[in-house]
């Protein structure tokens, strides 16, 4: 098997588990919005878990980022023995950190849940400082994820990453199916920690087929250490001004009207759905090959693997941008309208789809970017980046929400996405010279005509003949599906015919 061939079924091995675990994902929330709504307690139970992940979210995408190219690197000169004895170290020093961040949690919840939702108040504001508490060992869990995540995949060891979500979905499911029908909102979140045991878990066999047995040995000296802390810093300080866009968002839901943070939380998971199945598989793959090309040099390498990335993600996102603003409504009443979940609360979820659509691929190919530029070791670039979105989304959002509610909020996300990945092109274009943009506009343009066109054939399909056959729910489903199947369908064909080369690089992946 070749190195590409080695590399596109890799990456179709991690987008189709990818597609299965968010398959799972999708009904776990479907569920848990017909079983608890979009009100009080969800959105509740959303703020508190934004609270017990962001501590993590910020440590996590670190050390994911830094630990990969640094595993290598070990690899490469001290071999696989060296490797090993290098991921104790490490292990050892995320727990311990990750109990002292959860201890502190703990202790401070309080004033986390104020910064994060000033406007909880009595009985809510306890449950989520409660709620919070009970999700803590999530922190640890995480770390630990991450640390063995990081590990397996630098060894291009992607399948125990690719099927760690389908255990923890499965736990979700389960309680919801069985367990939930009288069940207060505090169980959710103990399943929370139950489920995510299960990422690290999954993980453990590989790491121990690798060779690997823990020890309580710490060296505080390894040189990589203070290699792997320089390197995280600038992507520490990157992380943590994303998970500030996340704090503002939360606290400025939290002042309207009831059932917003539900709407916005809801709508942002099925908009990275598609990040999550297809870029994400690109970028993990892709990163790894990206680190060695820089390693040796091969600069024309390093541009040519870009470029094939960015176009494959065009070819996927700009459909999926047309697809999602045109199918918001629709989608969110078919699969989330049911029990507690109202027509209300399908309003306000599907307008801040569609708005959190907009910057849908501006997220995808920053993504992207940023994987560049960690392959260089330049952290710098990304953590500048991050702030800057950080500011932009702020002003945005006090600028968007005083006449567009939660939507502004989406809206603000979208645009600040989208203005920093240009800046991020930039910055990368001054670094590298020539990057091949002339190509990337024309699959761009090339893909944006397609995608106009499948939407227009998709509109008819769902909205016109829908009128003229009058619709039930079943009716709404067939022609949901039948409408985003005749979509792809037509979408392909047209870029095929425009000559879109990625097209190719798709059917080399399936094969």
């Amino acid at each position: 098997m070749t190195k590409k061939q080695h590399v596109a079924q890799s990456a179709a091995m991690i987008a189709i588990f990818t597609l299965i675990s968010k398959g799972l994902g999708f009904v776990r929330e479907v569920m848990i919005a017909s079983k608890y709504g979009s009100g009080v307690e969800t959105d509740t139970y959303f703020v508190a878990m934004t609270a017990t992940v962001i501590i993590m979210g910020t440590l996590g995408s670190a050390l994911n980022t830094t630990l990969i190219p640094i595993f290598s690197e070990i690899r490469g000169r001290g071999g696989r023995k060296a490797q090993r004895k290098y991921l104790n170290n490490i292990l050892n020093i995320v727990v311990f950190i990750t109990v002292i961040l959860s201890i502190l949690a703990f202790v401070f919840s309080p004033i986390l849940i104020k910064i994060l939702a000033k406007g909880f108040e009595g009985e809510q504001f306890d449950a989520a400082v409660r709620l919070n508490r009970i999700g803590l060992p999530i922190v640890i869990f995480l770390g630990i994820t991450y640390v063995f995540s990081g590990f397996l995949q630098s060894n291009q060891i992607f399948g125990p990453h690719a099927i760690m979500g389908i255990p923890y979905n499965a736990v979700f499911l389960i309680y919801l199916l069985f367990f939930a029908k009288n069940a207060d909102i505090s169980v959710l979140m103990v399943v929370s920690v139950i489920a995510a045991s299960t990422l690290f878990l999954i993980l453990v066999p590989a790491v121990r087929h690798s060779g690997y047995r823990y020890s309580l040995n710490v060296n505080l000296y390894d040189p990589y250490l203070k290699k792997a802390m320089m390197l995280v810093l600038p992507v520490l300080l990157g992380s943590a001004v994303r998970q500030i866009n996340a704090v503002i968002d939360k606290t400025l839901a939290s002042e309207l009207v009831e059932g917003s943070i539900s709407a916005l939380t809801y709508s942002q998971r099925i908009n990275e759905m598609v990040i999550s199945v297809f870029v994400m598989a690109i970028t993990t793959v892709v990163f790894p090959m990206l680190s060695e090309a820089f390693s040796h040099g091969d600069d024309s390498q390093v541009k040519r693997i870009f470029n094939e990335g960015i176009n494959i993600i065009l070819l996927i996102t700009v459909p999926a941008t047309i697809g999602i603003m045109i199918l918001a409504e629709p989608v969110v009443r078919i699969f989330f309208e049911r029990n507690a979940f109202d027509s209300a609360a399908t309003a306000m979820t599907s307008s801040a789809l569609f708005y959190y659509s907009v910057g849908l691929i501006g997220s995808s190919l920053r993504l992207m970017l940023n994987k560049v530029f960690y392959s260089f070791q330049d952290t710098k670039t990304p953590m500048i980046n991050g702030a800057i979105a950080v500011i932009l989304n702020v002003v945005l959002n006090l600028l968007f929400v005083r006449f567009m509610d939660h939507n502004g909020l989406a809206l603000a996300t979208s645009i600040s996405a989208i203005f920093t990945t240009v800046l991020l092109f930039i910055d990368l274009r001054k670094k590298m010279g020539q990057i091949g943009m002339k190509d990337m506009l024309i699959t761009l343009g090339k893909t944006l005509f397609a995608a106009v066109i499948m939407g227009v054939v998709v509109y008819l399909i769902y909205f016109k003949l829908g009128s003229l056959i009058g619709v039930n729910k079943l009716i709404e489903l067939i022609l949901l599906l039948l409408s985003v199947g005749v979509g792809v369908v037509v979408y392909f064909g047209i870029c095929i015919v425009l000559k879109v080369k990625e097209v190719g690089k798709i059917k080399s992946i399936r094969k």
